[in-house]
C-alpha cells in the first residue's frame, strides 16, 4: 500500500559471525587419521564428520597420491567438495605419503596416537566408552584402509588401541561410520575438559565453564 515501507530482506548470517560462533567448541590439538583409504568418496566423509564434530585437523596418509600436495588444491576439488558437503574448505587437510612420515611429523610436534583396532597383544587396549580422551593434551586418531584396517606399522608406533563393542553377527563398520562414532565420544569429552580448564593437568580453572553445545542462537549462526 502507498506510504508503507518496503519489506526488507533478511540478510544472511556472514561467514565470520559463524566462524566466532563455534570457535569455543572446536577441540584443540585434536586430529584425525586416515591412513592409506582407497576410496576418495570415504576421505570426504570423513573430512565432513571431523568438520561437524569440531575436530581442529585431519591428517591423510595417502602413498597413492590420490589427494594434491596443497590444502587449496584439495577445496577446490569437487569430489572432496561433493562427498564432504563443502567441509573440506573449511577443514585443514594435510597429507603425507607414508604411515611413517605422519608419525614422524606428529611426534615431533608431541601428539600421542590412538589407533582404532580390536585388541591388540602388548598394547595397551579401550573400549571407546572406558577410554579417557584428556589424558594427552596432544591426540592423534588412527582409522584405517576400508579392507585391511589399520597397519601393523600404525599400531607399532602407536600409544594404544581402541575398540568400537560390537554385539551383531557382523562386527565391522565401514569408515565413515567408524570415525563419525569414535570421533563423537572423543570430541564430547575433550570439549568437556577444555570448558573448565585452560590447560593440561585440570590447571587454569575457568571462573566460568565454557559451554560444551550450542544454544540455539549460537546454532543459527
Amino acid at each position: 500500500m502507498e506510504g508503507e515501507e518496503p519489506e526488507q530482506k533478511k540478510s544472511k548470517p556472514s561467514v565470520r559471525a559463524r566462524a566466532n560462533a563455534i570457535k569455543p567448541f572446536v577441540c584443540r590439538n585434536l586430529i584425525a587419521v586416515i591412513e592409506n583409504p582407497m576410496d576418495i568418496k570415504n576421505i570426504g566423509t570423513v573430512i565432513r564428520n571431523v568438520n561437524a564434530l569440531g575436530v581442529e585437523k585431519v591428517y591423510v596418509v595417502d602413498p597413492r597420491k590420490t589427494l594434491p600436495e596443497d590444502w587449496q588444491d584439495m577445496r577446490e576439488r569437487p569430489s572432496l567438495s561433493g562427498t564432504s558437503v563443502s567441509a573440506v574448505k573449511w577443514s585443514f587437510v594435510k597429507r603425507f605419503d607414508s604411515t611413517d612420515d605422519c608419525f614422524d611429523h606428529l611426534e615431533k610436534k608431541n601428539f600421542r596416537s590412538l589407533v582404532t583396532s580390536p585388541h591388540v597383544k602388548g598394547k595397551e587396549n579401550v573400549y571407546l566408552h572406558e577410554g579417557d580422551y584428556t589424558e594427552h593434551t596432544k591426540l592423534a586418531v588412527w582409522f584405517g584402509n576400508e579392507s585391511r584396517g589399520i597397519s601393523d606399522r600404525a599400531i607399532e608406533r602407536s600409544d594404544g588401541c581402541v575398540a568400537i563393542p560390537m554385539f551383531g553377527m557382523i562386527e565391522s563398520l565401514n569408515l565413515g561410520t567408524s570415525s563419525g562414532i569414535v570421533l563423537y565420544e572423543v570430541t564430547k569429552l575433550r570439549r568437556e575438559y577444555q570448558s573448565k580448564y585452560r590447560k593440561r593437568d585440570k590447571r587454569g580453572e575457568r571462573a566460568v565453564p565454557l559451554p560444551t553445545v550450542m544454544g540455539r542462537e549460537e546454532a543459527r549462526k
